[in-house]
């Protein structure tokens, strides 16, 4: 049997992290098993769904790196099959029109509650076709009675559930559109899903929806509920937690690697084991390692899992996502040194991209102001003669090496008879704007010979016009 999972989204706002989780176990299920995985955006509520959400679900989608074999898949361009399915259901005996108002069901409700039974439809329409009320029927399914449905829950274990707990469910609306529970059903069959890997908040659809299946005389699919993400106070996981959308996370600066590792050790684990390559993703995951209780989400542990990425990762990998970060601070990066040498130079200390480009923008444009703390610290009395000193040296060599220009430094601090970091710290200042860098040498090499002269004649004009003219 070829395996054939799906990921089905309802676009009515952004792919968030439960989706993703959700959408990233459906695609190592399939890959473990050199299966399909198809993506179906189940778009059929209307007043709710927009074409902003859809592509902000295939956005995330393609930054995740979750390509998919089949779709996307719109529902709303299939509601002829519905339809047809609707009235083959219909024909059967196994669904009815049901000409209850919203009145009646409303207070038929309030009665049950009243009198502390379960909220369910009575039944009134299922064995009559006499219209009653006025305006025009929905279809429901006439759901069995008797007996009872076993979910074999490839993560849960066996669930049973009671046909007599399960309502005739509503398949079409008045306007004779149809229902999520039906639609599907409908896709599952017609697409040959052989596993929905999906949240443990649709286990109270799945019986439904396998009665159905039963009803259309469709193989049933095997089903697997992942336990839901709570915020740390224990509540389901919400925007206040950190559920935002996918690509907020790229904008905050996380590596889209890190973000499924951690993703996949949300509910998952293989041993002690933190830090999974997707190769190693694939190869270990198994349904049955899926934990059944719920799984807390640790915006510390993400942010501690997106440093080791970038101290780990190929730098090349680590500055084509980098890239991007440097364009929306208005840097080009190909007008500067190559990008993979900054990845080397300041991923130690980066625990995201937005810090990384954040402390790299001085590498490729001049800074408007020096940091007022280093400037106070560093700019003191004898520092011009040392930035002259330097200037002179720096100039004088013809090959800019980064050894050849800490060498400098450091015969410079032994010459005048400082601590090295009287000169390096008033240097790095100069170069930077800010007293934090990479070691100076790298810094220097990384700046070329052109900038750092001039910023050290910079820094010079401004120890004489600012320091000195303060202190006279």
């Amino acid at each position: 049997m070829s395996i054939r999972s799906r990921f089905a989204p309802s676009p009515t706002g952004y792919l968030h992290i439960g989706g993703a989780r959700t959408a990233l176990f459906s695609w190592l299920y399939a890959r473990k098993h050199g299966g399909r995985f198809i993506l179906r955006i189940e778009d059929t509520d209307l007043e709710r769904s927009t074409q902003e959400s859809v592509n902000a679900i295939l956005e995330g989608m393609t930054w995740l790196g979750l390509e998919y074999d089949e779709g996307p898949f719109y529902q709303t361009h299939r509601f002829d099959r519905y339809k047809e399915v609707i009235q083959q259901l219909l024909d059967q005996g196994d669904a009815y029109y049901c000409y209850c108002s919203k009145e009646e069901l409303e207070q038929l409700r309030a009665e049950q509650m009243a009198n502390k039974q379960k909220p369910r439809y009575n039944g009134k329409c299922r064995d009559s076709a006499v219209p009653h009320g006025e305006g025009m029927p929905v279809v429901r399914f006439k759901n069995p009675t008797d007996g009872v449905v076993t979910i074999p829950d490839l993560v849960k274990g066996e669930i049973v559930v009671a046909n007599k707990e399960l309502d005739d469910l509503i398949i079409a609306r008045a306007d004779g559109t149809p229902t999520y529970n039906l639609t599907v059903v409908v896709d599952d069959m017609d697409m040959g899903v052989t596993h929905v890997i999906r949240g443990d908040d649709h286990i109270n659809n799945t019986p439904r929806q396998m009665n159905i299946l039963k009803a259309l005389g469709a193989e049933l699919p095997k089903y697997a509920h992942l336990p839901m993400i709570l915020g740390s106070d224990g509540a389901r996981l919400s925007k206040r937690h950190g559920a935002v959308s996918v690509m907020q996370y790229r904008d905050d600066g996380y590596l889209p690697d890190a973000l499924l590792n951690y993703l996949v050790r949300l509910g998952w684990s293989h041993g002690d084991q933190e830090v999974f390559s997707l190769d190693e993703m694939v190869e270990y995951f198994k349904l049955e390692n899926v934990n059944v209780s719920a799984s807390t989400f640790n915006p510390e542990k993400l942010l501690w899992l997106n440093h080791q990425y970038i101290m780990n990762s190929d730098p090349a990998h680590i500055a084509r996502h980098l890239s991007w970060h440097m364009g929306e601070l208005g840097i080009d990066p190909s007008e500067g040194p190559d990008l993979i040498d900054i990845v080397k130079a300041q991923r130690e200390r980066s625990k995201t991209l937005v810090e990384m480009a954040a402390a790299s923008v001085y590498f490729y444009k001049d800074f408007d102001a020096y940091d007022e703390k280093a400037v106070k610290k560093n700019f003191t009395a004898g520092t011009e003669e040392v930035l002259m000193r330097l200037h002179d040296k720096f100039s004088a060599i013809a090959e800019w090496e980064g050894e050849k220009l800490h060498q400098i430094v450091i015969n410079l601090a032994e010459e005048m008879e400082l601590n090295l970091g009287k000169v390096a710290q008033p240097l790095r200042v100069a170069v930077s704007g800010t007293s934090v860098s990479p070691a100076i040498d790298v810094t220097l090499s990384l700046l070329g010979q052109e900038k750092t002269l001039s910023r050290i004649l910079r820094a010079i004009n401004y120890i004489k016009t600012q320091i000195n003219s303060g202190q006279s």
